[in-house]
This record gives C-alpha cells, sequence and structure tokens, in this order.
C-alpha cells in the first residue's frame, strides 16, 4: 500500500532511492498524489527489462503528505502537544488565614 510506503520515507532520512518495478509504482501514486516530489523514470523506462539501473528518487514529503500521516497519527511514538502548553487558566486559591480567594502572581518578566 502506498500509504505504507509513505510511512516509510517519513523515517527515513531523503533522498530515498526505489529499484524495484513495484516501489516505483507505488512511488508514482505518491507523487500523483501530490504527497511526494518525487524524480520517477517514464513508464517507457519502466517496460524495457534491459535497462536495470532505472531508478525513483523521492526528494521531499509535501505538506500535503504531513498532512496525511497525521490523520493516520503518525508518528506514533510522538506524545500528544497540548500536555506540554501551560495552562491558560488560573485556579483561585483561598487564603488558609482570611478565607479570601488569592490568585498566584506571576514572575515579573525581564524587559
Amino acid at each position: 500500500m502506498a500509504m505504507n510506503l509513505l510511512r516509510q520515507i517519513a523515517g527515513s532520512r531523503l533522498p530515498m532511492s526505489f529499484y524495484r518495478n513495484e516501489d516505483i509504482d507505488r512511488v508514482r501514486v505518491l507523487r500523483a498524489a501530490g504527497l511526494v516530489v518525487a524524480l520517477v523514470p517514464s513508464p517507457s523506462h519502466h517496460a524495457a527489462p534491459s535497462d536495470s539501473h532505472t531508478a525513483a528518487q523521492v526528494l521531499a514529503i509535501t505538506q500535503k503528505g504531513r498532512d496525511e500521516l497525521a490523520k493516520f497519527n503518525y508518528p506514533e511514538s510522538a506524545p500528544p502537544r497540548w500536555r506540554f502548553s501551560m495552562p491558560r487558566i488560573k485556579a483561585a486559591t483561598f487564603s488558609r488565614h482570611t478565607g479570601a480567594p488569592s490568585v498566584p502572581r506571576e514572575p515579573p518578566r525581564p524587559h
């Protein structure tokens, strides 16, 4: 499947070359879908069995390709970004001595 190849490409160093006819066809599909920037041999080279030095070379993954990968949760090992963001709403704390709510102060920012 072409999406599996896109995942493989995303996890590898670019540029990446493919020599098998099946892989070249998959790179063609990814390129036609606008998911990668690739150099692929023309179909006439694909049909010639004597030319064994044809290869497809993937140069980059497009933003559309990265968006498609994100739909499939790639990379799976990356934690969600919201876990690292600071909360924007500050909860009021109550002082034990007065019972009045007090909002924690932020440290002064350097200018």
